[in-house]
């Protein structure tokens, strides 16, 4: 007897049709873009920063895209865990994502006001997502989304208060 040539998918079966899964990834993936997009601006801002706040915002930018890089694995397993494919290109992210590069080297300022807007676009693009999973039943999309949320308000408001 021939083995067939083609693998078998294995079924997923966990209570949400495909077409929702479809869209609930799809909606990841733009916020997977975003989250990687503001970790690269945010790791290109702490390589260059200068000025009078350069320890202060040098060791900011380095905890906030250390949370980062843990957060774009997160979204892209959530979307893996859906059944579907993570973005993983730049490509990819550019074409997603939201949040523009920003070309030069920005004042320290400037770079903050930049951050709080990537912060923000996180936000609302997660917000987006979320009539999806609630919609779906889909309860670990909606917490990663809340968790998302929570963590880019507070670190936009953090922000926000440099500039004041």
């Amino acid at each position: 007897m021939a083995k067939d040539s083609k693998k078998q998918k294995a079924k997923i079966d966990i209570g949400i049709g495909k077409d929702q899964r479809k869209a609930i990834a799809d909606g990841l993936s733009r916020l997977l873009a975003d989250e990687y997009t503001l970790y690269l601006k945010t790791h290109n801002f702490h390589w260059n920063v200068t000025g009078p706040m350069f320890n202060t915002l040098h060791l900011m930018f380095e905890t906030h895209y250390n949370e980062a890089a843990l957060a774009v694995d997160l979204v892209a397993e959530r979307i893996r865990a859906l059944g579907f494919p993570a973005p993983g290109t730049y490509k990819q992210y550019a074409a997603l994502s939201s949040i523009k590069e920003t070309e030069g080297v920005p004042e320290a300022m400037a770079m903050v006001r930049l951050l709080v807007e990537g912060h923000e676009a996180c936000v609302k693009t997660a917000r987006s997502i979320f009539p999806l999973a609630d919609e779906a039943h889909d309860e670990p999309t909606a917490d990663l989304l809340t968790q998302r949320m929570q963590l880019h308000e507070k670190t936009a408001w953090m922000l926000r208060a440099l500039l004041e």
